[in-house]
């Protein structure tokens, strides 16, 4: 009762004794059995010179050298029928349609009001231009001429040149049931532009004259969700025989949308391969990119494509998957991220896909409002810069391939349909910019020609952003 320890514990262990006696501590302790009785020195005796009171009471009194070592890791358990925990209730969480979560978000995002009231108060047009001259004084800042010049400089502009073409892409609509940030294409439920009848009749025409093509690549928005989807798919192969492959580029959650059932069993009929975007094998990345509750949809989409025979070995319908960054850098190597893909996929979720694509991602659209708003822009054109690969240059999806817009009109690719730069209206940038005082060019549409070879002598026309598609593995 008259022992009231001090509250600095360092203090009291020190403090000499204020009497013959020794400190209350020591009857405390061999009322607990830790020291022997007696008095004087051999009472003072370590714990450690005495059996210990329990047997795994043996801890060293020198703490500080105790060292934790690294837990032993969890082993992995093989898991290929996918019962992962997180699958329970998957269908239950993932019904109804997408779209009004993603209305929701656009309307709390604030960077996506800021665009919609720009593009409502200058026009796409003007916004497009504004785009275009960010990154060339980016470029001029860095000392990089415009980038058919800088082939010329590399020696490898001769492989930039078209030959017969072998792909006819189709974007067919602008429409989409999420609104991705990294969308080259500016996609979402708000884009109601889609393709016609009359225009994709013109396709299939073109088709039909155009032996050269084995793909016909179908792409959008969400491509399935345009009535001339299925008309497309029907109608190809029946109107060219030679035509080897049909693709669907499917955001994958557009599989459970109301009015889509039975698109899987669809796709499978007609022998589609299916190429699927999918930043990441972690909800977070891929909710953070594309949306809430998109990594959700895109797994019971898989699933569901996995039900019906894609990614399954010898049934010959192919499920790739596609890789882009979630910022300013380079994808991983593309088969060792495909390996991962592969392992994290099957053991979790108990899904197989065939192969993974990783492409870089573009500065154009809403990736480019995404560098400017972190004021990454022009460091991220001197990574593409300084990663020119010269070997990407001849593969380069422009050297072979016609792009198709929703309303008929043609380009060399994807990227140039979003940027207005139209097929046959190449004009050098340092001529065309050098003063930004070009405009949208229209170009052909496909009501300008019966057959794709009409197109060979075309020059392709090109801008600073195809910087990306010759970085690392570039985005072709």
């Amino acid at each position: 009762p008259t022992h009231t320890p001090s509250i600095e514990m360092s203090r009291l262990l020190l403090r000499p004794p204020t009497s013959g006696r020794r400190l209350l501590l020591l009857p405390l302790a061999r009322a607990a059995g830790g020291l022997p009785r007696g008095s004087g020195e051999a009472g003072c005796r370590r714990l450690s010179d005495q059996k210990p009171v329990t047997p795994d009471f043996t801890t060293d009194v020198n703490v500080a050298e105790i060292r934790l070592s690294k837990p032993k890791p969890k082993p992995k358990v093989s898991n290929p029928a996918g019962t992962w925990e997180g699958l329970q209730g998957l269908e239950e969480r993932t019904k109804g349609s997408l779209i009004s979560d993603t209305l929701e978000e656009m309307e709390k995002d604030e960077e996506f009001k800021i665009t919609a009231k720009r593009l409502k108060e200058e026009g796409q047009a003007k916004m497009t231009l504004e785009e275009r001259k960010s990154r060339r004084r980016a470029l001029d800042n860095l000392g990089v001429p415009d980038f058919f010049t800088f082939l010329e400089d590399q020696k490898v502009a001769q492989d930039l040149s078209r030959k017969p073409s072998e792909v006819l892409q189709l974007n067919i609509g602008l429409y989409c049931n999420q609104a991705c940030a990294h969308c080259h294409v500016e996609s979402s439920p708000k884009r109601k532009e889609m393709m016609d009848r009359k225009t994709a009749e013109r396709c299939l025409r073109i088709l039909e004259n155009s032996p050269s093509v084995h793909t016909l690549d179908i792409t959008g928005g969400a491509p399935e969700m345009n009535d001339q989807f299925r008309f497309l798919v029907e109608n190809a192969r029946k109107r060219a025989p030679h035509l080897v492959e049909i693709i669907d580029r499917c955001n994958l959650t557009v599989l459970l949308e109301p009015g889509q059932e039975g698109l899987a069993d669809f796709l499978a009929k007609h022998n589609v391969r299916v190429v699927a975007s999918l930043p990441c094998y972690s909800s977070k990345n891929v909710n953070q990119q594309r949306g809430k509750g998109v990594f959700d949809r895109s797994i019971r989409g898989l699933r569901m494509l996995n039900d019906v025979g894609y990614g399954k070995e010898g049934t010959g319908l192919y499920l790739d998957l596609v890789y882009n960054p979630l910022g300013g850098f380079l994808p991983p190597p593309q088969d060792a991220l495909e390996a991962k893909y592969k392992e994290e996929l099957k053991e979790t979720f108990g899904i197989e896909f065939n192969t993974l694509m990783t492409i870089t991602n573009m500065p154009i659209k809403r990736f480019a409002d995404f560098l400017v708003r972190r004021g990454e822009l022009e460091e991220y054109m001197e990574l593409l810069v300084r990663n020119f690969n010269p070997s990407t240059v001849e593969g380069l999806m422009c050297n072979n391939t016609v792009n198709v817009s929703w309303d008929g009109k043609v380009f060399d690719c994807d990227f140039n349909q979003q940027l207005g730069l139209g097929a046959g209206t190449f004009i050098p940038e340092s001529e065309a910019f050098g003063l930004y005082a070009a405009k949208e060019t229209g170009g052909l549409t496909v009501f300008d020609f019966s057959s794709v070879s009409d197109l060979n002598n075309t020059e392709i026309v090109v801008d600073s952003h195809c910087f990306g598609c010759t970085a690392g593995m570039g985005s072709s």
